[in-house]
C-alpha cells in the first residue's frame, strides 16, 4: 500500500521575478502521482490521479511516501546486508506544478534545472513531452524556450528511479545503490527556471597556469551572426580586486581568451586554498553587456614527475579516505555546503587531505567546499561494471556522464584526479580509449583507467595511458597490510618499496585497512531519518538473548582501539614506502552496507566513536609525521632497543632544528631521553635522519614502555609501545599442576588440586587463533575465521605480572597465533582473556578462564604457554603471571564446571 501524507488539488502558484531577476525557484509544494505506467504518452497524463503532495526539493523517503518496509531484526544475511529503508518506492513518480512566466521573459532562452535526480527524468509542458535525461552525476537541464510563453503553464516531471543500466550486477556502484545511499525518488538541490538573453554565454571553462602566470579560457556562446561582439574578461581576487583583464573579439569560430598577469599570484593547495573569480561579459558593438558569466578557480599546476605527484612544483602526498555516498539520515548526499563542511572538516581533523568518491561523483556543493578548504578530490564515473563493453548502451552512458562532469565541475581546483570507475573489468581497450579522449578534452586533471581491477592480465601493472596507479598489490607483492600483520611477526621497519620499485608513475595504495569494529549499540538512537538500523538492532537483540549485551560497549571499545593500532601501522608503512604517493583508507568512517562493514574510527555520521581523537590520529597521519624504524615490539632485559628516526614531511622545510626521543614508563614518567640536532628537513619526502639505542638491562621489567619522538618547536610528535620482560623467569608452581594433558589435569582436579592447563593447540577443539580482526565484514565474507580482538581487565590480579591493555596490542601477536579460541556458550565462566566474536555470530569466546571443577580449581589456557618458552618471552611471562595469581589469595573462581566440560575442549582425550 502507498501511504499518503496529504491530498489536495493541483497547486496553482504564481511565481514572479523580483527586479531584474532571471531565475524562478520551483522549490515548494508539488502535486504528486505514483503510477506503474513506464512511458506514458501525453494523453496519459490527464488520467493520472494527483492525490498526493510533496515539498521539493526532497525525496519520497523523506516525505514518508512509499511501500512500508518491514524487516525483522534477526541475524539473517539479508537483514545484515545494510541499513533498511522505512518506505520504498521504485518506479515512475509524477511531480506537477503550475507556474507563471513573467512578461519580461518573452524572447529569452529559458531552461529548467533539476540539480540531482535518480535516475531518469522526463519533462512535459502543458501535456507536451519535451524530452528526458539520464544523468546520475550532474543536473538535468531542459531547454524550454519554445514552450514557455509569458503566462501560466503546467510543468510535469516524471522521475523514474528504476535501474536503467547494469553498473554493477548487485547494484553496488554508489551512484545507484541501496548499500549506502538509497535508490531514492525525488528531486534534490536547485529546482529552477532560468532566463537569459538570446545572446548568451552557455559554458565557461578556465585553464589556469600558475608557473606561466596566465589564465586561458574557452567559452560557448549563442550569438546573433549579424552583430559583432567583444568578450570582456576580468579576474578578481578574494577581495574582489581586479588582478588581470583582457578584451577579446568573439565569434562563433573564436571562442578562446587568455589573461596574462604581471603581479604575483597566490597558489591553491591544501595549506593555502586561494580562490579567484573570472568574470566574462559579452559586449555588443555599442559596449552593452548582453550576457555575464563567472566561475571561481584556483591557480594550481598539477603534474607527475619521478613517480610522484607535484602540485605547483612541490611534491604532494595524498592522505585519503573513501566517500561512498554514506548519509544515513537522508539516504542521499547533501546538496548544501554545510553537509560537506562536516564531511571534509572531519577528514581534516583526522589529518587527511584527500577523498576518493568511490564509483560516483558528488554534487556542486562538495566541490565548492573542497575548493575553499583545500581538499584534493578523486572523482569516479558511476561505474563498477564487470563486463564493460558488452553493452554499448552502458558505454555510451558512461561517455556521456564524463562529458557532463567536465562541463559541470571541471573548473574546480579540488578536482585533481579522475578514475573511470571502481575495480572495472571488461574491454580495457575501450576503457583506455576513454581515458585518452578525456585527457585531450580536459587536461586539468590526472587520469587512471580503473581504481584497481581483479581482471587477469591487468591490475598488477598500470595501463599505458594512466597518469597514476591505484593498487593493493603488484607483480612483486602487497602494497597494503592485508594478511601481512597476521602472517608475520610484528616489526616496524617494513614497507612496500620493493613491491613498487618497478612502477614508473605515482602509486596510491588501494583501500587500506578494512579492520572491522564491533557495532556501537549507542549509535542506534542516532538513526532518526529515512533509514532504520535493523542490522544494529538485530545484533543488540542477539546479544540480549545471549546475556552479552552488558559487554557490548566493551567489545566496541576494545575492537576499536585494536583497529586504530592496525591503521596506525598501515599508514606509517605507507609513509615509509619510497615511491608511494599516497594512500586511500577504507575507511575513516563506517560503511553500513556490504554486510555492515563497520571499519571506521568514525561512525557513519562522520562523528568520533571515542577510540581515538583527531589530535591522537594526526600523530601518525598528517602533513608532518615523526617516524621510527625498529625491529620488534617485545624485548628482554639482555637486549638493546635500537631505532632509526626520521620525518615524513610534506609541509615546509625545517632548518636548524632538533628531534627529541623519550622513553616513558606506564605512568607517563620519562625515564630516559636525548636530542639530536638536524641541519635541514626538506619538504616532499620521508627521510631517515639518524639513530639511537637504549640499553634495557637496568629498566624495570616486566613493563610496557612508550617511545616518543618529537620535532623541536612544533606540536609534531609520535609514539610507539614496546614491552620489556626479564631474560629468565622462574615458574612458581608451588603445588600447582602445570600440564598440557587433559587426563592429568582432570585427575588432579578430582583430588582437589590447583591446575593450570595449557593443552597442545592441535588437541583443542576451537577456532584457529588469529591476531588481526575480521576483514571488512563477517557477513560479506562469511568464510573467514573471524573474531575481533581481545578484551581483558588490566587490573585483574591474573595480570599483575603481565602488563596489558584492555585490548589486543602487539605483544599479544605470538600468543594469539599460538592459540585456539574456545567456545564457552554453554558454560557460566567469565573469561580472564575474552576473544570478541564477530557480530554475525556473537558467541561467548575465550582464551583463558578460571573455574571450579569439583574440589579442584582450574585455570584453562587455550594459548600455548608451554612450548619453546626460551624463545617466547611473552608466553613465558603470561605463564608466570598466571601461576603467581593461582598462588595468591585472589584466586577464588566463582564459576563451576564438570570434568566432562573440561574434556569437551579436547579433540582426542581418553577419559578414565
Amino acid at each position: 500500500m502507498i501511504r499518503p501524507i496529504a491530498i489536495l488539488m493541483i497547486l496553482s502558484i504564481v511565481l514572479s521575478c523580483h527586479g531584474q531577476s532571471d531565475k524562478i525557484s520551483l522549490a515548494g509544494k508539488w502535486s504528486l502521482c505514483l503510477d506503474s505506467l513506464e512511458k506514458p504518452q501525453s494523453a496519459d497524463l490527464k488520467s493520472l490521479d494527483y492525490n498526493l503532495a510533496i515539498s521539493l526539493p526532497s525525496t519520497l523517503d523523506s516525505a514518508g511516501i512509499g511501500n512500508p518496509v518491514n524487516v525483522q531484526p534477526n541475524l539473517m544475511r539479508e537483514v545484515m546486508l545494510h541499513l533498511q529503508r522505512k518506505v520504498s518506492y521504485i518506479g515512475p513518480a509524477y511531480y506537477q506544478k503550475e507556474v507563471t512566466i513573467p512578461k519580461n521573459w518573452k524572447g529569452k532562452n529559458i531552461s529548467l534545472k533539476l540539480e540531482r535526480v535518480l535516475w531518469e527524468s522526463i519533462v512535459w509542458i502543458d501535456g507536451k513531452k519535451i524530452g528526458n535525461n539520464y544523468s546520475l552525476s550532474t543536473p538535468h537541464y531542459y531547454s524550454l524556450s519554445q514552450y514557455l510563453a509569458p503566462g501560466k503553464h503546467i510543468i510535469t516531471i516524471c522521475v523514474d528511479n528504476s535501474r536503467k543500466f547494469v553498473l554493477h550486477p548487485n547494484d553496488m556502484a554508489h551512484a545507484y545503490t541501496d548499500e549506502t545511499q538509497i535508490k531514492w525518488n525525488g528531486i534534490l538541490g536547485e529546482i529552477s527556471l532560468s532566463a537569459v538573453d538570446p545572446e548568451s554565454i552557455s559554458e565557461l571553462a578556465v585553464y589556469p597556469d600558475y608557473a606561466g602566470k596566465s589564465l586561458k579560457g574557452e567559452v560557448k556562446t549563442i550569438l546573433n551572426v549579424k552583430d559583432s561582439y567583444t568578450l570582456k574578461v576580468e579576474v578578481l581576487d578574494k577581495n574582489n580586486k581586479i588582478v588581470g583583464s583582457t578584451n577579446t573579439a568573439i565569434t562563433p569560430d573564436q571562442t578562446s581568451f587568455q589573461v596574462k598577469f604581471s603581479g604575483d599570484l597566490l597558489p591553491w593547495d591544501e595549506f593555502s586554498p586561494n580562490m579567484y573569480m573570472v568574470k566574462v561579459s559579452l559586449l555588443t558593438k555599442k559596449k552593452k553587456a548582453t550576457a555575464v558569466r563567472s566561475e571561481t578557480f584556483g591557480f594550481r599546476d598539477l603534474k607527475t614527475k619521478d613517480r610522484h605527484f607535484y602540485l605547483n612544483n612541490k611534491p604532494l602526498f595524498l592522505r585519503g579516505t573513501l566517500e561512498c555516498s554514506i548519509f544515513p539520515l537522508t539516504g542521499h548526499p547533501p546538496l548544501d555546503e554545510a553537509g560537506w563542511e562536516k564531511v571534509f572538516g572531519a577528514a581534516r581533523e583526522y589529518g587527511l587531505n584527500h577523498l576518493r568518491f568511490h564509483s560516483w561523483c558528488p554534487p556542486e556543493a562538495a566541490f565548492r567546499v573542497a575548493d575553499k578548504m583545500g581538499i584534493y578530490l578523486q572523482v569516479e564515473l558511476p561505474n563498477w561494471c564487470l563486463t564493460f563493453g558488452k553493452d554499448q548502451q552502458i558505454v555510451n552512458f558512461i561517455n556521456d556522464e564524463a562529458d557532463k562532469i567536465i562541463r559541470e565541475y571541471g573548473n574546480h581546483p579540488s578536482f585533481i584526479m579522475w578514475s573511470m570507475g571502481n575495480e572495472l573489468e571488461g574491454d580495457f581497450d575501450l576503457l583506455t580509449g576513454l581515458v585518452t579522449r578525456l585527457k585531450i578534452k580536459d587536461p586539468r586533471h590526472l587520469y587512471t583507467t580503473t581504481t584497481y581491477t581483479f581482471q587477469k592480465g591487468h591490475g598488477l601493472q598500470p595501463e599505458p595511458v594512466d597518469d597514476f596507479y591505484i593498487t593493493q598489490n603488484t607483480e612483486k607483492g602487497w602494497v597494503r597490510g592485508q594478511g601481512v600483520f597476521d602472517q608475520l611477526s610484528p616489526d616496524f621497519k617494513t614497507d612496500y618499496t620493493n613491491s613498487i620499485d618497478n612502477i614508473s608513475i605515482p602509486v596510491v595504495s588501494h583501500e587500506i585497512g578494512q579492520y572491522s569494529v564491533f557495532p556501537d549499540m549507542k549509535e542506534i538512537e542516532k538513526y532518526k531519518g529515512v533509514l532504520k538500523p535493523v542490522n544494529f538492532i538485530a545484533v543488540q537483540k542477539d546479544l540480549g538473548r545471549k546475556g552479552l549485551l552488558t559487554k557490548a560497549d566493551d567489545y566496541t571499545a576494545a575492537s576499536g582501539k585494536f583497529a586504530t593500532l592496525l591503521y596506525k601501522e598501515e599508514i606509517e608503512r605507507a609513509l615509509k614506502t619510497s615511491g608511494l604517493s599516497g594512500f586511500q583508507l577504507l575507511d575513516l568512517h563506517d560503511f553500513p552496507g556490504q554486510g555492515t562493514a563497520l571499519v571506521g574510527v568514525l561512525n557513519a555520521f562522520w562523528e568520533s566513536k571515542g577510540f581515538v581523537s583527531g589530535e591522537e590520529w594526526r600523530m601518525f597521519c598528517g602533513e608532518v609525521v615523526p617516524l621510527l624504524w625498529f625491529d620488534k615490539a617485545v624485548y628482554t632485559t639482555n637486549e638493546t632497543f635500537k631505532a632509526d628516526y626520521g620525518i615524513a614531511n610534506y609541509f615546509r622545510n625545517f632548518e636548524n632544528t632538533s628531534l627529541t626521543w623519550k622513553l616513558k614508563d606506564s605512568f607517563g614518567k620519562t625515564v630516559m631521553q636525548d636530542s639530536a640536532k638536524v641541519a635541514q628537513i626538506l619538504k616532499g619526502s620521508t627521510s631517515k635522519l639518524g639513530n639511537f639505542s637504549i640499553p634495557l638491562a637496568d629498566l624495570a621489567a616486566p613493563a610496557k614502555y612508550t617511545v616518543e619522538l618529537s620535532l623541536q618547536g612544533t606540536t609534531y610528535k609520535n609514539q610507539w609501545n614496546i614491552w620489556l620482560y626479564k631474560k629468565e623467569v622462574e615458574s612458581p608452581e608451588n603445588g600447582i599442576l602445570f600440564t598440557s594433558s587433559f587426563n592429568d589435569a582432570v585427575e588432579a582436579l578430582k583430588e582437589g588440586k590447583k591446575v593450570l592447563l595449557s593443552p597442545d593447540i592441535k588437541d583443542i577443539v576451537g577456532i584457529t587463533g588469529k591476531f588481526v580482526p575480521v576483514f571488512w565484514s563477517p557477513v560479506h565474507f562469511p568464510d573467514q575465521p573471524g573474531t575481533m580482538g581481545l578484551l581483558m581487565d588490566p587490573k585483574h590480579a591474573a595480570f599483575r605480572g603481565f602488563p596489558t591493555d584492555f585490548y589486543s596490542n602487539w605483544q599479544w601477536w605470538d600468543l594469539c597465533k599460538n592459540s585456539k579460541t574456545v567456545i564457552l556458550d554453554n558454560l557460566t565462566v567469565d573469561p580472564i582473556v575474552t576473544v570478541i566474536d564477530n557480530f554475525f555470530k556473537n558467541r561467548r569466546l575465550g582464551n583463558v578462564f578460571e573455574t571450579k571443577v569439583g574440589k579442584g580449581l582450574l585455570v584453562f589456557s587455550s594459548v600455548d604457554i608451554h612450548s619453546d618458552l626460551e624463545n617466547r618471552p611473552v608466553a613465558r611471562q603470561l605463564k608466570n603471571s598466571l601461576l603467581n595469581y593461582m598462588n595468591s589469595s585472589d584466586f577464588n573462581p566463582g564459576a563451576s564446571i564438570t570434568t566432562g566440560d573440561v574434556f569437551s575442549f579436547s579433540s582426542n582425550a581418553v577419559t578414565k
